[in-house]
């Protein structure tokens, strides 16, 4: 399979549908539909909640994979000590190119999501429910959703519910991104990592999960724990949501019961047999090599084990016909192309990191490798987010699963294969609206006067401060707001702000080398 993956690709499932049901019977569940196929719900107290998310194992399901019930009690107890409402978001935002699980959730069960949240909601005494998405069509279905219940953001409601729509960018989905954006600011990490249970959205305790942790929730309280943990595994109970693709046959989003033989499931969606690597846990993930996938069962703690991550479900394998050095630049470039721009280890280093392996497969040699090695160190647990951590886990897990391709660049000055691009990225004339342009907005301080003209022009990107002169968010331009951010710099009457090519893209040199002084010196402090 090449070119980026649909919205909603095939959906398949092993054994008993549980997330899943009523997919075969209609593409969308209404509240109707859903009502019947999955039964009315009862409240559920907040340490019964709590309680039932630990019988259940139940962990995040959007790669971090914190203990539910724990981030449950840590909102309860700070909301109960500070006297505020707590506030619930729904983390919808599935910006990797390599992830549709919860955008098929959302787009074909959305009702299982918001009975989740609306559980927590309540059992929190939360009066404000937020969703964050990054698509047309989880906008459309989840606003569709909440009207369906009689849900609206109108002052003086029980319960305000809102959809948050951001830009499609892989550093939208980190949690103090989206709750950044919720607070009317850009959809970018801000910096700092502040707990959203003690301070979120407007400052309070704020519980945030991702779609399918909330759809699993609901279904636990349906069900109940017993039944529940009848399927998958005695320590991770229950099913899980799968994205398959890459070099298969057919893609698709698949539920699985957790303790089912990787294998297997890489059969169903017509995967080589014998795979020379197995990407997990998507472009944040880790390879399994062949013999591990083989050895493999789909759990949190088996693919750790075998040194593969279970992450946000993303599963792509890799047949022998493509080079996984070249597939694995060209995931290199986009993540560097996804930076939020706002510190040395990901402005500089993840372009860095990208180039340094285009250096190694250009027949660059030895020096050149452990110049990239050196480059993966330097940004690793430095960041303002977890974007470089993951981008340098992916390049890492890369070098060490391939030893033999590596070889044979370094020493050899090439394994004699191309690139198939096989592992999904937007394509040319495919990005989403999100996609960083390649260029951010930057002001001349010399100049500025505070006119605050260029705030009104292009509030996602550019906010006053305090005293009146601009803050422009140090990250690249969406292709969606080019051309507004082209009208701010026309408007501003200083002729203070100006576009300028960013990170990778203002300079690509065919081999790289590590950065300058200033450039390890920044990558060092982990602040650009």
């Amino acid at each position: 399979m090449t070119g980026p993956l649909p919205d909603v690709p095939e959906v398949r499932v092993v054994g008993l549908p549980q997330l899943t049901s009523g997919f075969d019977l209609v593409e969308r569940l209404d509240l109707a539909m859903h009502l019947k196929v999955h039964g009315p719900l009862d409240p559920v107290g907040g340490e019964r909640l709590a309680a039932l998310s630990e019988e259940i194992s139940l962990r995040g399901r959007g790669g971090a994979g914190f203990p539910f019930a724990t981030k449950l009690r840590a909102v309860a107890q700070a909301a109960i000590k500070r006297g505020v409402r707590p506030v619930v978001v729904v983390n919808g935002s599935e910006d990797e190119p390599a992830c549709r699980k919860d955008t098929v959730l959302i787009n074909r069960g959305p009702h299982l999501i918001l009975d989740g949240a609306l559980l927590a909601a309540e059992a929190l005494g939360a009066r404000t429910l937020i969703i964050g998405v990054t698509r047309d069509s989880t906008e459309a279905s989840m606003t569709a959703a909440l009207a369906e219940r009689g849900l609206s953001d109108r002052r003086g409601s029980a319960l305000r519910a809102r959809v948050q729509r951001n830009p499609a960018r892989m550093v939208t989905g980190e949690a103090s991104a989206l709750i950044r954006s919720a607070d009317g600011g850009p959809a970018l990490p801000p910096g700092r990592r502040v707990r959203a249970a003690e301070s979120g959205v407007g400052g309070a305790p704020t519980l945030l999960s991702n779609a399918e942790t909330f759809a699993q929730l609901a279904v636990a309280a349906r069900i109940g724990p017993t039944r529940y943990r009848g399927t998958g595994l005695f320590d991770e109970p229950g099913t899980v949501l799968l994205t398959l693709s890459g070099d298969v046959s057919r893609p698709m989003v698949v539920e699985v019961p957790t303790g089912v033989p990787l294998r297997y499931v890489l059969q169903l969606a017509g995967a080589p047999p014998l795979p020379q690597g197995v990407l997990t846990g998507g472009y944040h993930g880790s390879w399994l090599t062949a013999t591990a996938a083989h050895d493999a069962v789909v759990s949190r703690a088996s693919l750790k084990a075998l040194g593969g991550s279970l992450g946000a479900g993303a599963v792509l394998p890799l047949g022998t016909g493509t080079c996984p050095l070249g597939e694995a630049l060209r995931v290199a470039n986009w993540l560097a192309a996804e930076s939020a721009g706002q510190c040395g280890p990901c402005r500089l280093g993840l372009p860095a990191a990208a180039n340094g392996l285009a250096d190694v497969l250009n027949g660059g040699g030895p020096a050149a490798l452990e110049a990239l090695r050196e480059i993966t160190r330097a940004v690793r647990g430095r960041g303002a987010c977890k974007h470089p951590d993951g981008s340098a886990t992916f390049l890492a897990s890369t070098l060490g699963a391939f030893p033999d391709d590596l070889a044979a660049h370094v020493l050899s000055g090439g394994c004699g294969r191309g690139t198939s691009g096989l592992l999904p990225l937007p394509g040319p004339g495919q990005e989403d609206p999100g996609t960083p342009s390649g260029e951010r907005l930057a002001v001349d301080w010399t100049l500025c006067q505070g006119h605050g003209l260029c705030a009104d022009v292009v509030p996602e990107l550019i906010q006053l401060g305090p005293d009146g002169f601009p803050t422009v968010a140090d990250a690249a331009v969406p292709l969606a707001l080019r051309g507004v951010a082209q009208r701010a710099v026309r408007r501003c009457p200083a002729l203070a702000l100006r576009l300028e090519r960013t990170g990778a893209a203002a300079d690509r040199p065919a081999r790289a080398a590590l950065p300058s002084a200033p450039g390890r010196k920044a990558l060092d402090s982990g602040r650009g």
